[in-house]
């Protein structure tokens, strides 16, 4: 097997490491398979290498020059001399290949899409901004990188648009996690996911606020795909204004030639018993807002991703104790936001419904079940 690091280097290379090299938009590869909706994956460079150090048993590399947009990034995973197991993380702790074991001379190839953006993290600037430009972190067991290569996604590559609150948002602090921040791992490269959501966020504020709806649609065009996943913070929104409120977010993407999808939002582990509350099922004293969801998507013709059902029926199958692990409930006490785990198991559901009702082509999707918890 041909290496591009002999030896041990694909790990030691990152120590004492300080010049950054400038030029990591990379000519592209061989054409991959036939047909205007595929484009190559990046070739791999040396030189991004030397953008990269240690940070702990992580390797960290920065490449701050890069402007927002959307760039393909191609990695090859592994160790010429020992084994390995890598997990890659893009920009606020976004999940792009779930932890990849490799044997001692086994190198893996793995391409995904990144959104590089500001804020990086929450949309509605709860979090601090970020680090500028493309910020990749191989973690994991025992990471190790040998080759990387970063090209920027062609203009018409298609995006993946999140609009939702804390359950869904790219989480900066750990150990909360979005269930939008696992998705990305789900896709090939050619598909960039947008975690335009926030915490507290609802169909009110989230229409109201010129950086969070306002911002997402002109960036929308034919091709796009939106979900939005608003509830949990609709506690005083009237039943009429939550159905008029879900209708305006489904009509102003429509508007841009996108395709919206509406998300029931996932439980809280709450329990009366052994059956969830409604304040498990996100039901309020003015409206059952998960069956709101239902009726405006068949009213609107809009697809529909029923993850109340999903999550009520997996959380309330394990019981309390069992769903623990899904939620922060040992760590802080939260019912309702996701630990990294409970997050990649309700992005693993999203992603199965996407793939079932054809939302996202089959040409998209990840070659392997790495991506699952």
């Amino acid at each position: 097997m041909t290496h591009f690091l002999g030896g041990r280097r694909p790990r030691s290379v990152f120590a004492g490491i300080g010049a950054a090299a400038t030029a990591v938009l990379l000519a592209a590869g061989p054409a991959a398979a036939a047909g205007p909706a595929y484009h190559p994956a990046p070739r791999t460079d040396a030189a991004l290498l030397e953008q990269c150090a240690q940070d702990g048993g992580d390797i960290v590399c920065t490449y701050a020059d890069l402007a927002a947009g959307h760039y393909d990034v191609t990695v090859f995973l592994g160790d010429a001399d020992e084994a390995a197991a890598t997990e890659v993380r893009a920009e606020a702790r976004r999940l792009m290949v779930a932890e990849t074991p490799t044997a001692a001379g086994e190198l893996t190839r793995k391409t995904f899409t990144v959104n590089v953006r500001t804020p990086e993290a929450q949309q509605n600037r709860q979090d601090v901004p970020g680090e500028p430009g493309l910020t990749l972190r191989f973690t994991g067991g025992a990471p190790a990188v040998a080759r990387i290569g970063i090209a920027e996604a062609p203009e018409h590559a298609p995006r993946l648009f999140l609009g939702g609150d804390s359950t869904v948002t790219d989480q900066d602090n750990f150990p909360y996690t979005g269930w939008g921040q696992r998705l990305p791992a789900h896709f090939r490269h050619g598909l960039s996911v947008v975690n335009y959501s926030g915490g507290g966020e609802s169909t009110v504020s989230y229409l109201s606020r010129a950086y969070m709806f306002g911002e997402l649609t002109p960036q929308l065009r034919s091709g796009d795909v939106v979900l939005f996943q608003l509830a949990h913070n609709d506690k005083t929104t009237t039943a009429a204004d939550y159905r008029a409120n879900l209708t305006t977010l489904v009509e102003g993407v429509r508007a841009r030639g996108a395709q919206p999808v509406l998300v029931t939002p996932i439980v809280r582990c709450r329990f009366t018993g052994d059956q969830l509350n409604d304040t498990g099922l996100i039901r309020t004293g003015e409206a059952d807002l998960p069956e709101e969801i239902r009726g405006v998507a068949a009213g609107l013709g809009v697809p529909l991703i029923d993850l109340t059902a999903m999550s009520e029926e997996l959380v309330e199958g394990l019981g309390y104790e069992a769903a623990k692990p899904i939620y922060l409930i040992d760590e802080t006490g939260d019912r309702t936001h996701t630990s990294e785990y409970g997050a990649s198991v309700y992005a693993g559901l999203v992603a199965g419904e996407l793939r079932r009702q054809g939302i996202v082509p089959e040409r998209f999707w990840a070659d392997d079940d790495a991506a699952r918890p």
